[in-house]
């Protein structure tokens, strides 16, 4: 998975009106999760979003990629707005 694909998987599910995927995994070079898969930020605004809590929406994230771990990645930290929060 690189972050290419990973942004058009969620802008394919989630339809958001932003989406920023950076590659964190030179950063966890040589930690026992950096051989388990790759590590990704992603910044998202979405109306989806609005009215949900954090939890709510990380939830959304997820579900939205399906399993992580069969798409090669070992950490996923999001940042989920609503269009009136960004």
């Amino acid at each position: 998975m690189t972050a290419d694909e990973l942004r058009a998987r969620l802008q394919g599910t989630l339809s958001p009106a932003t989406v920023m995927v950076e590659d964190d995994s030179h950063l966890h070079a040589g930690h026992a999760g950096a051989q388990e898969g790759r590590h990704f930020t992603v910044h998202l605004t979405s109306a989806r979003f609005a009215g949900l809590s954090r939890v709510a929406r990380h939830r959304l994230v997820y579900d939205s990629l399906g399993s992580l771990s069969a798409l090669g990645v070992h950490a996923l930290a999001i940042v989920a707005k609503a269009p009136d929060e960004a």
